[in-house]
């Protein structure tokens, strides 16, 4: 990813904690010329290894765990992105651009061999996922029926080898001209936008 020196983000726990709240990723895989993607939920282990592990799962129909096994793969975090109007600035000698958030996590793909552990995974996931919920709901009230469904997919963690976190929020333009920005998103109708000023006003605090 095209990193400029002024919108990277090295913070590993901010970069986890991105992760972990746009955790709908985009895991693609390769090989030789042949690229692969799919967009899955994954979990993040932070205190794995020195940038953390990843866990998910597929189905055992989708070919992508059988060419990913023991390869390099990469999983992309998308976080709120925002278009940005040169009116916004109220200055001469301004383009439009795009506000955003990205995290790119790399490691090599590993197979989830036993039923324990594979179960045991989509139950965390679960709870993660339920979490907000007035009433979660537990694979532990449908027991039997999930042991059944377990063959359909396959699990697999991703030890992390490199984080790279592009955190593209105006920073290279002048304060005043950011603050105006973040009004004009402030006010907007979508999430998106609202997220992005929030996201602007942290990295200005």
């Amino acid at each position: 990813m095209y990193v400029p020196t002024y919108f990277a983000e090295h913070d590993i726990a901010k970069l986890h904690e991105a992760m972990e709240r746009y955790s709908f990723a985009t895991l693609v895989s390769g090989s030789g010329i042949d690229l692969v993607a799919n967009h899955l939920p994954l979990l993040v282990e932070r205190q794995s290894g020195s940038h953390g592990k990843l866990l998910g799962h597929m189905a055992r129909a989708n070919p992508q765990w059988k060419q990913a096994a023991g390869q390099e793969v990469l999983a992309i975090f998308a976080g709120p992105h925002a278009y940005i109007s040169p009116t916004w600035y109220e200055a001469d000698h301004v383009v439009p651009t795009w506000n955003y958030v990205a995290v790119h996590a790399y490691g090599r793909l590993e197979l989830i061999a036993g039923d324990a552990e594979l179960k045991s995974l989509v139950s965390r996931m679960v709870d993660v996922y339920e979490a907000g919920q007035p009433r979660p709901w537990s694979i532990a009230d449908q027991s039997s029926y999930i042991d059944r469904l377990l063959p359909q997919i396959v699990g697999f963690r991703i030890p992390i080898t490199r984080l790279e976190g592009k955190w593209k929020l105006n920073q290279n333009r002048p304060t005043e001209q950011r603050q105006r920005v973040v009004e004009v998103l402030a006010r907007q109708d979508d999430a998106n936008s609202r997220e992005v000023a929030r996201l602007m006003r942290e990295r200005d605090a």
